[in-house]
């Protein structure tokens, strides 16, 4: 009997980078904690092995995915955006809330919490990549009705998830502004969504405004960060700001090395939001800008598995999922950078976390579907070519 042997398929360079990523992880990831699992009594062990059993699993799921042939995901691109608009509806009405924010849902049983928005992302980015790829002659030809249908689950889904986490729908509301771009519709229309979309940013500040200060949800916190940003604020986020600008400043070109961070002790969950300041300080401006590099090569991978996609629907799909990680990447570097207001952003890969992480390795694995589908007709036209030259030397 044959055992089962694992086959992976798709962009190599894209597996490579996963590999880098996943070891930058869980070293810093187990440095980062050591703190935590000192405050709590614990082994730093524990957290190094919760995560490594999560990344896995986000390994798993990114196998998995990159095995299903990706047009299978256009089939049920409305039953996704649905659920995930209900969802971020319970998430926004029930959700479990933390700091404010109403972001997560407890799944029961297993008692594990579920952020909406990492859904969402992955739904939205598969219908739009349908949606654009079914109406291709009607959005070149500029017609505006077919552009507003497009416009609708943008708003809808990036609405739902502004109160609770502004830069999430920012960065989604971005990414299926590029989605659009590539999938050419006309610049006039781009420009109405994103008026739009500012507009809707500012009734809606204007209305939570208006309410009471502990009716105005977010709004508030916003306004915070703000001014934090530009020195006039006292609160958590100018300490974690300047505790993330001391971490860089001290890792010098190639850093205190791994596992010797001191900042780790003053940055509330340098594990998580502010991990890039820990890393640049164990392995110094060198390593920040390796780990830079290593995700403008996963987007230019995307963007190559794109290009190489025999249909629409997979290049929009991968360009699509492609720059959302990247992006979201970029700006959680920025900010542990001190360019950008705190923003509470993951690092793609990078961070400890539980489903953002798995939907992330989703994501990536829908990639290398893409760009395993590209490689297939590339292998099927050299085979047919060489057997057609066979057949003519005889």
């Amino acid at each position: 009997m044959k055992t089962p042997k694992l086959t992976f398929r798709g962009d190599r360079g894209i597996w490579i980078l996963v590999l880098f990523l996943t070891i930058f992880s869980l070293l810093a990831v187990y440095s980062s904690t050591r703190t935590l699992a000192f405050s709590q009594q614990g082994s730093g062990g524990f957290y190094l092995l919760k995560h490594l059993g999560i990344v896995l699993f986000g390994l798993f799921l990114m196998y998995v995915s990159h095995l299903i042939n990706y047009p299978f995901y256009a089939r049920f691109a409305r039953i996704l955006l649905l659920a995930a608009i209900l969802l971020l509806l319970y998430t926004l009405l029930r959700g479990a809330s933390v700091n404010e924010a109403r972001r997560w849902v407890i799944i029961p049983i297993i008692n594990l919490t579920f952020q909406t928005s990492d859904f969402a992302k992955l739904a939205l980015t598969i219908f739009l990549a349908r949606s654009l790829t079914l109406k291709q002659e009607e959005i070149q030809e500029g017609n505006l009705n077919v552009f507003i249908k497009q416009l609708a689950p943008i708003l809808v889904v990036c609405g739902l998830i502004l109160p609770s986490n502004f830069s999430t729908a920012a960065i989604l509301f971005v990414s299926s502004m590029v989605l659009l771009f590539i999938g050419r519709a006309r610049i006039k229309h781009i420009l109405v969504l994103g008026i739009a979309g500012v507009a809707f940013l500012a009734v809606f500040i204007a209305v939570m405004s208006m309410m009471p200060e502990d009716r105005q949800g977010r709004v508030g916190t916003w306004s915070e960060r703000i001014k934090n940003f530009g020195g006039d604020g006292e609160q958590e986020e100018v300490y974690q700001a300047k505790q993330a600008k001391i971490a860089i400043a001290s890792g010098g070109i190639l850093g205190r090395m791994p596992g010797n961070s001191i900042q780790r002790n003053y940055l509330p969950n340098p594990f998580s939001d502010f991990i890039y300041a820990i890393i640049i300080e164990e392995y110094g401006l060198a390593g920040g800008v390796i780990l830079i590099l290593l995700y403008l090569a996963l987007l230019f991978r995307s963007i190559r598995a794109a290009l190489g996609s025999p249909g629409t629907f997979g290049t929009l799909l991968a360009v699509g999922l492609g720059f959302n990680l990247v992006f979201q990447a970029m700006i959680n570097m920025a900010v542990a950078s001190g360019l950008m207001p705190v923003t509470g952003q993951p690092l793609p890969l990078v961070s400890m976390g539980g489903t953002s992480i798995w939907f992330t390795s989703i994501s990536i694995g829908i990639i290398l579907s893409v760009s395993r589908s590209a490689n297939q007709e590339e292998e099927d036209s050299i085979t047919e070519n060489s057997t057609y030259e066979t057949a003519t030397s005889k």
